[in-house]
Parts: structure tokens; C-alpha cells; sequence
């Protein structure tokens, strides 16, 4: 019996990390598979619509068995595969396609297990009353979502793009049927974290120094953090809240699980979760990175 192979491509800048590559073709190592997993560097803000339509059919069009979709191409997706899983649909944001025999493409969104699971193993037991979330884009509307989940009381939103908190708080209340979530002006960022219980910055993109240097101005003793990158360990955020004694999380594990729920996809094999994290722990060399 001929073995199965698989091709996939990881759909991202020219800039994205080589992380989840690495994951990918350990993991399928350890299974023996014929897997190769290819970055498809593409410049940013390009391709858009048909050009990103194109890409899409052309990789299937090859053999891939499917992509994982990195910003900021993930609400780009959405239009161009042929159906959408329920959680990608209320995400409206595709972080995995897959590619079927019958040649139909599949768009899935991990973001919500992977976010959820990170934050379950890094922040057990920490107050979920008032959380400030800095963010908009698909990781921040993840991180939104696992957070109603985790059974967070109030979210306040902000976000350096104009506009973008405003409707991600829109679709959030929609969909969750209350005012659960508001957003909130960078001018009332110091006041709403002096009173809040836990922080989350998951921008996707842009002046990441502004923003950090105003959200680590306004920390506080007794505040969780949880900061959703995952390449610079640890950040400048986490260390301003290690200073203080902050409990602090990085985003490795929003990495590991993201790439576990793929290579689930992409194959149907269960993925060795806690292996993929001591390969990440190896990959960044850094003693946070097993947490």
C-alpha cells in the first residue's frame, strides 16, 4: 500500500517567522510521513482578491493538500474557498485551508482552541472579571472569543487602526447577543488598566513600540498579561510586567496548538502536542518558551 503524501503551504509575508514550518515537519517526523511543508512568501498587502484567488487555486491546482494562513491574508481568505467550518464563519477569518480529493477547499479557523488552550495552560486561575484587550484584527477577535468562553465578565477593546476596534466590538455583541465588549479611546487606556484585572496585547501589525511603551507606562502589581507573540521571547511588555510581578504569558502556546489543530487537519493523525512544545522550547532557546 502506497504511503500518503502531503504538501502543504504556509500562505504568509515575506516577513513571517519560520517557527511553525519547523513544527510542522518535526511532528511529521516523528510520525514517518511524507510531508513537506513549504513558506509561500508573499509581499505584503499583495495578493488581494483575485490575485489571492488565483494563489489559492494555483497551489491545489499543484498537489498541496492545504495552507496555513497567516495575517494579513486570513479575512482575505474567506471569499475564495468554497464553504467555511462554523467557528471560521463567526470569525469571519481562515486561518487553515484545506484541499479535498473532490477538489473543494475548506476554510477553518484554530485561532479560538489555540488562544483558548495557551491561556488555559500559562494563566490558570487568574481573575477573569475586567480585561483590556489591545487588538482588532483576527488575533485580537480570537483572543476576544476565547476569552467570553474562559467566561470573562467585561472586554474593552482598543486597537492603533481607526475605526477597527469599533467594528470588532460590533460583530462581537451581535454575536454574543449582549454589551458584553466596548471600545475604548487610547486617551482612557491608563484609567481602564488601572482598574482591570488582566491585559492582552494581540496586535496583528503596525507601531508595536508606540503601543508598548503606553501599555507599559500604565501597568500595575496584581495585573495578568498575556502577550500573544511568540517569536521575541520575552517581550518588552512581559518583561515591564515581570518587573512589577505580574503573572505573564507569552503567545508559544497559541503557536504550538494552532500548528497541532493543522497537522490534524492537513492529515487526520493525532498530533504529539507536548512534543511540538518542547520543539518550540528548542527552536526559540529560551527558558520561557516551555511554559
Amino acid at each position: 500500500m502506497t504511503q500518503p503524501s502531503y504538501l502543504v503551504g504556509l500562505l504568509r509575508p515575506v516577513t513571517g517567522s519560520s517557527l511553525e514550518v519547523e513544527l510542522h515537519q518535526r511532528e511529521a517526523d516523528r510520525h514517518g510521513l511524507r510531508y513537506l511543508c513549504r513558506r509561500l512568501c508573499v509581499e505584503a498587502g499583495s495578493p488581494r482578491r483575485q490575485g489571492l484567488a488565483a494563489f489559492i487555486s494555483t497551489a491545489q491546482d499543484l498537489g498541496y493538500s492545504g495552507l496555513a494562513v497567516a495575517h494579513p491574508y486570513r479575512h482575505l481568505v474567506t471569499h475564495h474557498v468554497d464553504e467555511l467550518t462554523e467557528t471560521a464563519s463567526c470569525q469571519g477569518s481562515v486561518d487553515v485551508v484545506v484541499f479535498t480529493r473532490d477538489g473543494r477547499s475548506t476554510g477553518h479557523s484554530t485561532d479560538v482552541a489555540g488562544v483558548d488552550a495557551a491561556f488555559g495552560r500559562g494563566l490558570p486561575g487568574v481573575h477573569l472579571g475586567r480585561v483590556l484587550l489591545w487588538g482588532a484584527g483576527a488575533t485580537g477577535l480570537a483572543v476576544a472569543w476565547a476569552l467570553r468562553e474562559r467566561g470573562v465578565e467585561s472586554l474593552a477593546i482598543l486597537d492603533g487602526e481607526p475605526g477597527r476596534a469599533e467594528t470588532a466590538v460590533t460583530r462581537l455583541n451581535e454575536q454574543a447577543d449582549s454589551s458584553w465588549a466596548e471600545s475604548v479611546s487610547s486617551d482612557a487606556l491608563a484609567e481602564r488598566l488601572r482598574h482591570a484585572d488582566g491585559l492582552v496585547y494581540a496586535a496583528d501589525g503596525g507601531d508595536t513600540v508606540t503601543s508598548e511603551v503606553r501599555l507599559a507606562d500604565a501597568l500595575h502589581q496584581g495585573l495578568w498579561i498575556f502577550d500573544t507573540r511568540y517569536d521575541r521571547i520575552p517581550t518588552p511588555l512581559l518583561q515591564a510586567g515581570s518587573a512589577l510581578g505580574c503573572r505573564v504569558q507569552h503567545g508559544g502556546g497559541v503557536l504550538v496548538n494552532r500548528a497541532a489543530h493543522a497537522f490534524r487537519l492537513f492529515t487526520g493523525l493525532p498530533p504529539h502536542v507536548s512534543h511540538m512544545f518542547g520543539d518550540y522550547a528548542e527552536l526559540t532557546a529560551g527558558p520561557l518558551a516551555h511554559t
